[in-house]
């Protein structure tokens, strides 16, 4: 896969998810099985924002070429993704979420492993120097 598409994919998904964590908090989470009070719906607008933030980074980002910033764009990411992998999966084996919640798990496996492909296994450009 390229980086430019995982990175288009990546900001499919948090416009996808962001606008309405932003806009209608408890009715995205809902659909989740969990029902948000006013505090509740105040950190999800938070996350939306972060999803957001994270839009414009993949968006604009998503040309960049092989460069150290273009390193720190998908570590940033994996870990990112990995850290959300983790309380997904937590939160869903928890019964915090309903079914559902393993279609966040797996959005977040995916993107986390197509990161961490860029991250571990990509191979530099032969100009950039390691370490």
């Amino acid at each position: 896969m390229k980086f430019k598409t995982m990175m288009t994919v990546k900001a499919a998904v948090c416009l996808v998810f962001g606008i309405p964590m932003l806009i209608v908090p408890g009715l995205l989470m809902s659909l989740f099985g969990v029902t948000l009070d006013t505090g509740g719906a105040l950190m999800a607008r938070l996350y939306g924002a972060s999803l957001l933030g994270n839009l414009m980074l993949t968006w604009f980002g998503r040309n960049v070429a092989a460069s150290d910033a273009r390193r720190a764009i998908a570590i940033h990411l994996l870990v990112y993704d990995a850290i959300g992998l983790v309380v997904a999966l937590l939160a869903t084996l928890a019964g915090v979420m309903n079914g559902l919640g393993w279609f966040v798990v797996l959005i977040y496996l995916a993107i986390a492993l197509g990161f961490g492909y860029f991250v571990f296994m990509k191979p530099r450009a032969s100009n950039q120097p390691i370490g």
